[in-house]
């Protein structure tokens, strides 16, 4: 299959789901653009023929220069996976309004800002393929985490929308559900929840909830990121993808527990294990 005329525009590639993303598309074939705030983390992919912009989610005219390079270059982008994101973790009352802002401005408004600059180039050309990266954090929930799960509920929910919006056009929106992935994710999140709550009215549970996260991430078990990359791979190459994805360790446990459990059961769970955690 001759995948070089078709355009990716992979976001967050510096690292984690982004990168094996990136790398497995160019592997494919695919003519591929990875972009992110640091240049420098991204020279692994540039010395395999990814082409690497500088593109900052909260910076509009960041994301216009990029697009406007890769219009020049090859015409439009075929294929968006919206993948750049991060979590502000801690309590509700102590994670700072504008931090909360911040984490919207990346996971919600810079997905749906770039989503909105591509749209009228896949409208034209009645094709397109649009992957927003959410999480199994979108269907469920753990304390010291409200802002994040909030942004990827709200990713679920724009999605659904804009999948009906855009399907008339061609255009097929695709929803990837992962569970734990090793990334510096957990690391960076466990470490901003010590520094914000750990110190608070918050720290029992604070610190049960970063050991947990600290055990999934540095579990054998959990999943290399490029299991991700494959899920959008087969959903890229699909003529008739599903809505949803979910993959990687504990993630359709995860989504099957959320699913079936009622609230109280699910909220008496979340209390066992930050009981065993403390």
């Amino acid at each position: 299959m001759d995948n070089s005329n078709k355009t990716v525009l992979v976001t967050g590639a510096s690292a984690g789901i982004g990168k094996a993303t990136a790398k497995l598309m160019k592997q494919k074939g695919y003519n591929v653009y990875g972009c992110a705030r640091r240049l420098e983390r991204m020279d692994d992919l540039k010395q395999i023929g990814v082409h690497t912009i500088r593109m900052d989610l909260t910076d509009e005219p960041s994301m216009e220069q990029g697009l406007n390079q890769i219009m020049q270059n090859h015409g439009g982008i075929d294929i968006l996976v919206n993948n750049a994101g991060y979590g502000a973790c801690g309590a509700i009352e102590d994670v700072d309004l504008d931090e909360a802002r911040r984490q919207f401005e990346v996971n919600v408004f810079g997905l749906a800002r770039l989503t909105q600059l591509i749209l009228p180039h896949m409208r034209e050309q009645k094709y397109g393929k649009i992957i927003n990266i959410s999480s199994v954090g979108g269907k469920g929930y753990t304390p010291m985490n409200g802002w994040y799960h909030a942004s990827k509920f709200a990713v679920e929910g724009l999605s659904d929308c804009l999948r009906n919006e855009v399907k008339p056009f061609g255009i097929d929106v695709i929803i990837i559900e992962p569970g734990a992935i090793k990334t510096e994710w957990h690391g960076l999140a466990t470490e901003e929840m010590r520094k914000i709550s750990g110190h608070t009215a918050y720290k029992k549970t604070a610190m049960a909830i970063a050991k947990l996260f600290d055990d999934y991430g540095s579990s054998p078990k959990s999943s290399k990121p490029k299991v991700i990359a494959d899920v959008i791979l087969k959903s890229v190459e699909s003529k008739n993808p599903q809505t949803r994805y979910v993959a990687g360790y504990m993630g359709k446990t995860a989504i099957r527990l959320r699913r079936y459990m009622t609230d109280k059961m699910y909220d008496c769970m979340l209390r066992m294990l930050i009981k065993r955690a403390s």
